[in-house]
């Protein structure tokens, strides 16, 4: 039964890493996704099996661990291996497949980066569609005004003909009128006949006057028509200017947003490319290991904790917790492979684990280490002496607390190496501030590298000289660890800050 429920966790452990290593094995190589699966395959059996061997044994021979029952001791054993199993594949994974690795750690930041930069894009490109659209739809009615335009003016040139022939005609009539008064002064007696004619002729000569104030009105009705067009026009033309400008605006959008794109790909590459460094660095230390380098190194840690007792009666059973995990540390370190990491081997005198308690049980933070007395080999077996460490553990920086600040000269000028290299030498200033304030000096100081590519890629937008400041993400106590994030400071005023996830 615990090989069967061993088998099937692996399986679907196996199953679910395929699926989400689909890309890994489409760009690598069908042949090499099948050699991984094989090999995890053969691992998750391999290991199973010795499981269900040694629960078998833990179950006939009724051996106890950590005073349980043997049945229970047998329980323990086979989900004990079920881990391995589950660790082991995933370890598999990891060291077989760079783009496991990283899509495991920061695919999704990146991820959501991309997605959000092609919604911008696409709600950038439906915007310029309807731009156009809108734009179409303005260049059609002006088009038709134009074409309304033109037949006014035909319009006004048909009525200036008529004009003009009206105003022909009373010239003519005003040379017979004259002729008339001529004829009237020559003939006298003729003069009822002509002032009948006179009169027929101002009845004329008033009604086409009357048609040439009509003729005018209408001209100047036509005119103010056509000004309105005009008018019209114009504002079609400006908003078909302010179209013009908005697509232009829109169009810039896109190639900043494409451009940014190209940044976060140009990071991506960044980051993997510092993960195969890290990778050929284990990889540096297996060989050294192999060679008989020395597993513990005098005065190194083997375990920190940060403690406040309390309740005094508890501090018996928090300093025993805190000898045996350095006792599993040494036992890891002398032989990785040990089937019994519990087995006791460091020494230290009992005088001094009485010190510690007595000291520890006031109520006060206190920051305990348990450090090696001397060098000791990979493999050795004797035991590993060791001292106890400890001091109070005290705040020593504020949440955003200003550690080191350094001015750059002109850092576009300076290569992605030269930056790097005065980002590590800020690093060192407040590294070297926080050791003289009093954090322990293992205590680990912890820098984001997306911090750091954040930084990078500002600094190289600059041509002139900028202030980078180190400070604490949050409120550091002694015993550490010690977590920097950056600020740019340009003009007094803070242009960017890094700022680690919630």
């Amino acid at each position: 039964m615990p090989l069967a429920c061993s088998l099937g966790l692996h399986w679907v452990g196996a199953r679910c890493l395929v699926a989400e290593g689909c890309i890994w094995v489409c760009g690598d190589g069908m042949s090499s996704g099948y050699i991984l699966i094989l090999a995890v395959l053969i691992l998750g059996g391999v290991i199973a099996t010795l499981g269900d061997r040694i629960g078998t044994r833990v179950g006939k021979a009724r051996l106890s661990l950590f005073n349980l029952r043997p049945k229970k001791t047998a329980v323990l054993v086979t989900i004990l291996t079920g881990l391995v199993i589950s660790a082991s594949t995933i370890g598999v994974m990891l060291l077989a497949s760079r783009e496991f690795r990283d899509m495991l750690l920061n695919f999704d930041v990146i991820q959501r980066r991309l997605n959000r930069t092609k919604r911008d894009l696409e709600s950038t490109r439906e915007g310029l569609e309807k731009t156009n659209s809108d734009k179409t739809q303005v260049e059609q009615e002006l088009a038709k005004t134009r074409r309304d335009r033109r037949d006014a003016q035909k319009q006004l040139a048909k009525i200036n003909e008529s004009l003009k022939t009206a105003v022909d005609r009373q010239r003519v009539t005003e040379e017979q009128r004259n002729l008339v008064l001529r004829q009237r002064d020559a003939i006298n007696g003729q003069l009822g006949r002509v002032s009948t004619q006179a009169e027929t002729l101002r009845t004329e000569i008033s009604r086409l006057s009357g048609e040439q104030s009509a003729l005018l009105a209408q001209r100047n009705a036509i005119a103010a028509q056509i000004a309105d067009r005009d008018a019209e026009i114009t504002k079609r033309t400006e908003l078909i200017a302010r179209r013009d400008r908005e697509l232009a605006d829109r169009n810039q959008v896109i190639a900043s947003s494409e451009l940014r794109l190209k940044e976060l790909e140009q990071q991506q590459l960044g980051l993997q490319g510092d993960l195969a460094r890290l990778t050929k660095a284990a990889q540096e230390n297996q060989e050294l290991l192999r060679l008989g380098t020395a597993a513990i190194l005098r005065g190194q840690t083997l375990t920190a904790a940060a403690v406040k007792i309390e309740d005094p009666t508890q501090v018996t059973r928090v300093v025993d917790s805190i000898l045996r995990e350095a006792n599993r540390t040494a036992v890891t370190r002398l032989n990785p492979v040990a089937s019994n990491p519990d087995n006791q081997i460091i020494q230290i005198p009992q005088q001094e684990i009485e010190a510690l308690v007595n000291r520890i049980k006031d109520g006060q933070a206190y920051a305990i280490r348990i450090r090696a007395n001397a060098n000791y080999i990979l493999g050795e077996t004797r035991g590993v002496a060791v001292f106890i460490d400890v001091a109070r553990n005290v705040q020593i920086f504020d949440r955003g607390e200003i550690l080191a600040a350094k001015v750059l000269d002109i850092p576009a000028n300076l290569s992605s190496d030269q930056i790097q290299t005065w980002l590590n030498q800020l690093i060192a200033s407040a590294n070297s501030r926080a050791l003289n304030k009093g954090l322990l000096v293992d205590s680990e100081v912890n820098i984001r590298a997306q911090a750091i590519v954040e930084v990078m890629n500002q600094l190289k937008q600059y041509n002139q000289p900028i202030e980078v400041r180190a400070i604490a993400s949050e409120d550091t106590l002694s015993a550490g660890p010690l977590r920097l994030e950056f600020v740019i400071v340009q003009n007094g005023s803070a242009v960017l800050q890094t700022q680690s996830p919630s």
